[in-house]
């Protein structure tokens, strides 16, 4: 896959070149100093990935990303982690903080090769050219999530997730045994979320239905047995709704 690295220190793209070098299918195809040369070069070399430094004279990285209207997949270098959550709306694949740490950089390109490995299927690409929509691509839809608790820090993907619970203002998520807060309330992430994939099972409680192992009837509503053993009451009003939808 085609590369191109975008930050203002020399020395930080020769790093990152260096450690590039144990990965020997990613090619770098140019290297940019600030934005507006990087857009040129985006333009002149149709990358497959973008190194993208956030601090940057002129326009940051971020600013970039908004206005870019095609960006590749973007793994974001720098040295602050405060600007990760702003990357992850922006559909950054991951981010990186300097030094980057080799494991962190093996982790980042296999995001990257997920994500591009349906672009090698004929028929996806066949579909894509008849207006389909994109598997990478999910409109406004999350499609993943940047979840940070205390030192840990997740990216996770939403159909990893089980169970989405309103605690005040902030949500708690539930995905492969962990159940980290994220600073956002259930209605607004309820507005970014797939509805073929995600119910509102409660006034406080949001589950991903292929991760539904069992339904059974209880005072009118149901009990939802979900993957990794939580139990979620769906009340009575959407209980209708459920049964419409799963033709229960």
């Amino acid at each position: 896959m085609r590369a191109i690295i975008v930050d203002d220190e020399r020395l930080a793209r020769q790093e990152l070149r260096r450690l590039l070098k144990e990965h020997p299918d990613v090619e770098i195809a140019a290297e940019a100093g600030n934005a507006d040369d990087a857009e040129d070069m985006l333009e002149k070399h149709d990358p497959d990935l973008l190194f993208l430094d956030i601090q940057m004279p002129g326009r940051s990285g971020l600013e970039m990303l908004e206005t870019c209207p095609d960006p590749p997949q973007t793994i974001l270098t720098t040295a602050f982690d405060r600007y990760a959550l702003r990357g992850f709306e922006l559909n950054a694949v991951d981010y990186l903080l300097k030094p980057i740490a080799p494991e962190r950089l093996f982790e980042a390109l296999r995001r990257v090769r997920e994500r591009l490995q349906p672009r090698s299927s004929t028929a996806e690409s066949e579909a894509q050219a008849r207006g389909a929509v994109s598997t990478t691509r999910t409109g406004g839809n999350l499609r993943q999530v940047f979840v940070r608790d205390g030192d840990r820090c997740w990216l996770v993907r939403m159909d990893e997730i089980s169970l989405l619970r309103a605690e005040g203002n902030y949500t708690r998520v539930f995905f492969a045994g962990n159940h980290p807060m994220i600073p956002r309330s259930l209605g607004q992430i309820e507005l970014r979320l797939d509805p073929a994939l995600f119910f509102r099972a409660n006034r406080s409680e949001i589950i991903n239905l292929r991760r539904v192992t069992s339904i059974s009837p209880e005072g009118g509503g149901y009990v939802v047995s979900l993957r990794d053993g939580a139990d979620v009451v769906v009340s009575r009003r959407q209980a209708k709704v459920l049964r419409d939808l799963l033709a229960l």
